[in-house]
């Protein structure tokens, strides 16, 4: 598909989301939810950065707010009210992540009494780490964008404030981890089990954030030293290999990232960058591609299109170390290069995915449907992903 055609669909579907999600329009409540907002918010800054059309930057500018306003703040059907933090509704508005975002699930989080019911776990609010470290790169790009160091403070915030949060030391063993998920207060874990790529997203993010600080050197920000440094310390010897669609296309994502931070003299550790794209090449050719040929009740298109935003980021990768190719005295582009040429070999799969959920959404089958909101805008991340994939 044609760069202008891919850019006309992203548009309509993030038009159309915009209505459907109580963000633009009348009468209608928000729905937020804060993976699918994340997205959002990088979505509606690449659509401004192509067409330079205003409506879409104060469309970002209006989905930070309203998911601060309601993610940022207890449910409706709590008991508590105000902010997570527990600030005054001033300092709240100040600091609105100081108390971490709500997932957005309709269903309130269990009770601290009763017991897991894992399936049941999945339907349930609270807060996820992977979703927290999305929106801090929301608020990076859209700092970025606007060159409002504000969106920043915030995003390094809510970085520190995750951290403490999410972090436990096995006393057994002596490691540090990330709890898989937290009360909404953040303060007790709701799911204790690590999730596989949490310390690699939340170190590649820490460090974009600290890269990103050096746009505004006047201004004063937290001080993320600790938290790289013991995110560092659980990537290190970590296996991030992995037979799901959306967890390969995160890795590649974070490769992205981090090629160019690397690039940017932003991020040091090159035995990380190499596991993390030997993993995500040795997880591709275990995938393959039989999955393409299912049905679609049998898919589900956010993990397909979470594969297909990746396989588009080892192509910026690729093209990033061409443009640079002398970066650390040229070794590193050597021994890219028979990977990019592994990993590009995939890439005709984000094309076939991307032609099977657009078929699907046309159609607007019940599957689609039923995760129609994240579904969007994934698909919307997909065709026009930029600003989803630089960090700098």
């Amino acid at each position: 598909m044609e760069k202008e055609e891919s850019l006309k669909l992203a548009a309509g579907i993030m038009l159309d989301f915009a209505v459907q999600t109580g963000l633009s329009g009348e009468n209608k409540t928000p729905r937020r939810y804060l993976w699918t907002d994340a997205f959002a918010v990088c979505n509606f800054l690449e659509l401004y950065h192509r067409t330079q059309d205003e409506e879409w930057l104060g469309l970002a500018r209006q989905l930070v707010d309203q998911v601060h306003h309601t993610l940022g703040r207890n449910r409706p059907d709590s008991a508590r009210s105000g902010w997570l933090s527990g600030l005054s509704e001033e300092e709240g508005e100040r600091h609105p992540t100081r108390g971490g975002l709500r997932i957005g699930k309709k269903t309130d989080e269990r009770a601290p009494d009763e017991p897991l019911d894992e399936r049941l776990e999945w339907e349930r609010d609270g807060q996820y780490y992977h979703y927290l470290t999305k929106w801090m790169r929301a608020l990076g790009r859209i700092s970025r964008i606007t060159g409002e160091a504000g969106y920043l403070r915030w995003g390094m915030e809510l970085a520190q404030t995750a951290h403490r949060a999410f972090r436990f030391n096995a006393a057994a063993e002596g490691v540090l981890g990330l709890h898989w998920k937290m009360s909404s207060d953040l303060r007790r874990s709701l799911v204790p089990s690590v999730g596989q790529h949490d310390p690699l997203d939340g170190l590649v993010t820490c460090c974009e954030l600290v890269f990103a600080a050096r746009l505004f050197p006047d201004e004063e920000f937290p001080d993320l030293r600790r938290e790289i440094r013991e995110l560092t310390g659980m990537c290190r010897n970590r296996d991030f290999s992995t037979s799901d669609t959306l967890g390969i296309g995160s890795m590649l994502v974070d490769a992205c990232r981090t090629g160019e931070l690397i690039i940017n003299d932003a991020f040091h550790d090159l035995a990380l960058f190499r596991r993390m794209l030997n993993d995500a090449l040795l997880s591709l050719e275990d995938l393959g591609g039989g999955f393409l040929d299912q049905q679609a009740k049998y898919r589900l298109a956010f993990r397909e299109l979470g594969l297909s935003i990746g396989l588009k980021g080892a192509v910026r990768l690729a093209k990033l170390f061409e443009e640079y190719p002398d970066v650390r005295g040229g070794e590193l582009a050597s021994w890219l290069q028979p990977r990019f040429e592994a990993l590009l070999w995939f890439h005709k799969m984000a094309g076939k995915i991307e032609a099977f959920w657009i078929g699907e959404k046309r159609k607007q089958t019940e599957h689609w449907r039923s995760h129609g909101d994240i579904n969007m805008v994934m698909l919307a991340t997909s065709l026009a992903p930029e600003q989803f994939l630089k960090s700098g």
